[in-house]
């Protein structure tokens, strides 16, 4: 049976949380091909779209989280690894970068749910995630150097704004691994926990996440974003609109009556 795009990477909703499963085990969950490429930028576009989707978690199938580009593929030339410069610049442009730029606008908060191995480009997809918890089997590498080539998919945006520019530096100056221990010290996951509690961990943190307000999640997901390229002044002007905007949605009214009356808000979105 020909495998569907839905078939690469699964999607399910459990109440206002969605999971995103890269769902290619026996390659390691690479994320190079343009079906995996077409269908997550697709999830993205749906999920910007339902108010009703609150969090998203992202994570892999197998014993991998991702193992970034396909190897196999750039030692044949194949794929988006072939052709002159001039049509490798393009296949990048119009093939992984695509994924950075659609994860990076995506409007609600995303977890990754690092269940094993994120090298490369997979190391890369996890630092474009607003939160990140770990297996205790997970290792992270930035390992671009060791194979004779650079992070062609924003990681030298992404890394160092997760876990500062030093210790970027010495991921993608040695491509070597950095085990999950020592990503908690960097700051680059938020917790580990043991393989089988992984999902459960990230579903509770995505709970908590999803009982508030979807217009305040989107809204401050916004600001976090804005907050890393504008300066004090520009940002501020952008909370106070967007603090307005806040003040005039039910939710507002829901979230103060829930507050006074000591009870869970229960909010729609309005």
């Amino acid at each position: 049976m020909t495998a569907t795009s839905a078939d690469v990477v699964l999607s399910s909703r459990r109440d206002h949380v969605v999971t995103w499963t890269i769902n290619l085990p026996d390659a390691r969950n690479p994320i190079s091909g343009n079906d995996v490429i077409d269908r997550l930028v697709e999830l993205v576009e749906e999920v910007n779209e339902d108010v009703d989707t609150r969090v998203v978690i992202l994570t892999g199938a197998g014993s991998a989280f991702s193992a970034g580009g396909n190897v196999k593929n750039m030692a044949d030339r194949a794929g988006m690894f072939g052709g002159a410069p001039h049509v490798m610049r393009e296949g990048y442009r119009r093939g992984i970068q695509r994924l950075p730029k659609a994860i990076y606008h995506c409007e609600v908060p995303i977890i990754a749910a690092v269940n094993g191995p994120a090298v490369g480009a997979g190391c890369d997809l996890a630092m474009m995630c607003d939160m990140r918890v770990a297996s205790a089997n997970a290792f992270f590498a930035e390992s671009f150097v060791k194979l004779g080539i650079i992070p062609g998919d924003g990681g030298a945006w992404l890394l160092p704004r997760a876990i500062g520019a030093a210790r970027a530096a010495e991921m993608a100056f040695t491509g070597d691994r950095v085990d999950a221990a020592t990503a908690l010290d960097w700051g680059m996951v938020s917790r580990i926990v043991d393989p089988e509690q992984l999902l459960d961990t990230a579903r509770e943190l995505a709970e908590r996440v999803a009982v508030n307000p979807p217009h305040a999640l989107r809204m401050t997901k916004k600001l976090l974003r804005e907050g890393q390229r504008q300066d004090l002044d520009s940002l501020l002007e952008l909370s106070a609109a967007m603090q307005a905007l806040s003040h005039h949605t039910t939710d507002h009214g829901e979230a103060l009556s829930a507050f006074v009356e000591r009870r869970a808000g229960q909010f729609t979105g309005s």
